[in-house]
């Protein structure tokens, strides 16, 4: 009996999504320069991120979409020995792995923080350097890897590392489409795909076609070394931004130059301005602001100098009076003191006893 594979269907027009603008842009930047990174997309289920990425992919010429299963292993990702070459030809041949499938492509990691760290660590490295280097099983072995990561995780799942969430380029998070109208769209344009695939996909063809090509151009202006300069007012813009976000290292700074550079790539601008690095900084930070980067003002003015002052565990200070908005306060009353009498010391029975005569 002889098994036929079946056709993959056809993916969902990318010009068709509608209702998550911050994960298109995400998504359409790291496709203009894979070197980002990468994109983390943190949502709910049912948010458009398989769709999204899969579509991506059919912007990029002649580009595969490979997945990485949860229970794949180190060797079928980045690559291993070839056994059955060295058992019958007694030689040693690199058998590629998921990131060679990959290369010009996109690779989707669905539920990333799943994955075991040493698998994510070989993701973003590839990611991010283009190149896949194997130093194992007595093989010493490097190819090219540049492709498009888009990884999806639901946090109620759990989250990355901070060492981890750092080396992602950019970072989305998603949330539930809350007006009516929007929904109602969104359902149906997919119950239109769905009862008419061919029919919905040649509707926007034009659509396709201007988003390819657009890339493609895109693409070629970030190879330009000499395109798209940039001020020293647009560096400092980004410095700001960094500082402000109180993040870690400099890898911020270096993705949101590159993430401004390929958003005015896509817009075919002729320089990276401020405003560029305005419409990506959130991207860029999101998963990278410290806490305390965004830890409200207090509310209260701090108390004068001389007054006697506490903090709660909120970081609201307190004068100690009731009145002072600590609802629920109480004034301290005193404590009434019970008098302890003092033990009677020990005597010992044999000194109570006469000591005997004598006879």
């Amino acid at each position: 009996m002889t098994i036929t594979a079946a056709a993959m269907p056809a993916p969902f027009p990318f010009s068709a999504i509608a209702g998550q603008p911050h994960l298109r842009q995400a998504l359409l930047l790291a496709a203009v320069d894979p070197g980002l990174g990468g994109v983390l997309i943190e949502g709910p289920r049912g948010t458009a991120k398989t769709t999204a990425a899969r579509a991506l992919a059919e912007l990029l010429p002649d580009a595969p979409f490979v997945t990485l299963p949860l229970g794949a292993s180190l060797e079928s990702l980045v690559g291993t020995l070839d056994l059955g070459r060295a058992m019958a030809a007694h030689e040693l041949q690199f058998a590629p792995g998921l990131l060679a499938r990959a290369h010009g492509g996109v690779l989707y990691v669905d539920e990333i923080n799943l994955l075991p760290d040493a698998l994510i660590d070989s993701l973003l490295d590839a990611a991010a350097s283009g190149v896949n280097v194997v130093e194992r099983d007595g093989i010493s072995h490097r190819h090219a890897a540049r492709f498009v990561l888009v990884g999806t995780m639901n946090p109620e799942e759990g989250t990355l590392r901070p060492q981890l969430l750092d080396r992602f380029g950019l970072c989305v998070q998603l949330h539930n489409v809350d007006d009516p109208a929007e929904r109602q769209a969104i359902v149906r344009a997919r119950l239109a795909f769905d009862t008419d695939p061919q029919g919905f996909r040649d509707r926007h063809a034009q659509a396709q076609g201007e988003l390819s090509a657009a890339l493609v151009r895109a693409r070629a202006l970030v190879a330009d070394a000499a395109a798209l300069p940039y001020t020293d007012a647009v560096h400092e813009a980004v410095s700001e931004m960094c500082i402000a976000a109180a993040v870690d290292g400099l890898r911020a700074d270096l993705v949101m130059l590159r993430s401004a550079r390929a958003l005015a790539a896509w817009e075919g601008a002729a320089a990276v301005t401020s405003d560029h690095v305005q419409r990506v900084t959130e991207a860029v930070l999101l998963h990278r602001r410290k806490p305390e980067a965004e830890a409200p003002a207090p509310r209260t003015a701090p108390p004068e100098a001389g007054g006697k002052a506490s903090s709660d565990a909120d970081g609201k200070h307190s004068t100690g009076s009731p009145d002072d908005g600590d609802w629920g306060a109480m004034p301290p009353e005193p404590v009434g003191i019970e008098r302890v009498k003092p033990l009677r010391p020990l005597i010992d029975s044999r000194q109570r006893q006469p000591t005997p005569k004598k006879a």
